[in-house]
Parts: structure tokens; sequence; C-alpha cells
């Protein structure tokens, strides 16, 4: 069989898995409307909250998008489409389809396409490394959520302040990509310098949700921020050519 990256083969396994998901989403919907009723909630206040809760899915589900749409260059739209519709992460699955490129001798960035063995390669990678989540959580979850409880339990200001640390050192792991290249010349300062974009944008929101009081705003803040970052990195990569640095 001759490989296409969008075999319809693939748009079937990636369908079947997704429906199953919406499914599964459907049927927590019933159970909550017939939980809410057996608790006679009022329906205008059962209405209300899908609604606002479809629309702020909605705000966050554009970053999703955009992700996809970045990867479909390389991998098709039915990978990308898979991978972060179900449990894939924005930042894991484009970090970690770049470096499996890379490491079989190719690029998100190129024009030049994956062949069936750095496809596979590069759907393995993305796929293997987020199962560990699924294999883990059975198994250490519940030990691991009781100690978290217990730590906040006996001092709830170090219960705060390790869960800072942990997901600081989750960031940590990702901003070194953003600086990897910056020993490069000043073209390899361009991710910094849109990731400073993303920053600035994102402290934006903050300030107008302070001063406003809007807190739905937080719901916006993420797939704008990027959206605004992406388009800056035109003007930003130009200004690094004119200034005579050379894109990595």
């Amino acid at each position: 069989m001759e490989y296409v990256q969008d075999h319809p083969i693939i748009f079937v396994f990636a369908g079947i898995v997704i429906l199953a998901v919406l499914l599964q989403a459907v049927f927590f919907l019933i159970r909550a409307l017939k939980r809410a009723k057996e608790k006679g909630m009022d329906k205008s206040v059962i209405r209300k909250t899908i609604i606002s809760s479809l629309t702020f899915t909605i705000a966050p589900a554009v970053s999703i998008l955009i992700a996809i749409v970045s990867l479909s260059k390389k991998l098709g739209i039915a990978l990308p489409w898979l991978r972060l519709s179900v449990i894939g992460s924005l930042s894991y699955e484009t970090i970690a389809a770049g470096r499996a490129a890379d490491a079989v001798g190719n690029s998100l960035a190129s024009s030049e396409p994956f062949n069936a063995q750095q496809f596979v390669t590069v759907a393995f990678v993305m796929t293997i490394g987020i199962m560990m989540g699924i294999i883990l959580m059975p198994i250490i979850g519940k030990k691991l959520s009781k100690g978290m409880q217990t730590l906040r339990n006996r001092d709830s200001k170090w219960g705060d302040l390790f869960v800072t640390a942990l997901f600081m050192g989750m960031i940590s792991a990702f901003l070194g990509f953003v600086f990897a290249d910056v020993q490069q010349g000043l073209g390899g300062w361009i991710p910094v310098f849109v990731f400073l974009s993303a920053a600035a944008l994102m402290a934006i929101f903050g300030l107008v949700k302070n001063l406003t009081g809007w807190k739905w705003i937080e719901d916006y803040a993420l797939p704008v921020s990027m959206v605004g970052a992406m388009a800056l990195a035109i003007p930003i990569t130009n200004w690094v050519v004119a200034a005579g640095g050379v894109v990595l």
C-alpha cells in the first residue's frame, strides 16, 4: 500500500476514538441533567449553565485548532486531530513532533514531506510519551492525591508552594526549547522575542481583568495571546533578517 499521510483508514481510526470520547461526554451530560432534575434545580439555571459552559469552552479550543493547523503541514490532519482531541497537550505534541522530526533528519519547518518511516516514528514519539499519564494514574494517582491533601492539611502555605514549584518545574522544561538557540546569533533569539510578545499580551489581559473585574477574559487570554504572538512572529522575523540575523 502506498504511503499517504491522510489515508482514509487513518481518518477512520481517529474518528472511532474521537466518537467514543464524544459519546462519553454526552453520557455524562445526560447523567448530570438527570441528577440536576432530581435535586430540583431550576430549568433556567441548568440552561444558563450549559450555555455558559459551551461558550467558554470554544475560546480555549482555538489554541488547539492552531496546533492542529500548524502540525497538519507535515503530519496531515488526521493524526494531529486525534492527538489533540483526546489526551494530547498543545505544548507536548508540538515539541515531541519537532524533536522526533529532527531525529529522523527532517523538520516541521521544512517543505520536505515525511516518508512513511519518518511519519510512523514521529507518530510513535507523540503517542508513547503521553500514554505514561494513562498508565501511571491508576497506579499512583490516588496515593499522590492523598499525599498532596495531607500536605495541605498540615500546612496550607507549604502545600500551595509545593504545587507551584512542581508547576514551575514543568514550565522550566519547556522554556529550555525557547532559549536553546540563543548562542547561534540574533536569529536564535526569534523564539525568545515571540515568547516575550506572548507574555506581554498575557500581562495585558491580566491588567485588564484586574482593572475591570471581567473574569470571563481569562478564557480568551490564552488563544488570543497565542494568535497575537504568532502574528507578531512575522514582523519580528523580518526585523531580525533586516538586522543581519540568520533565521535558523
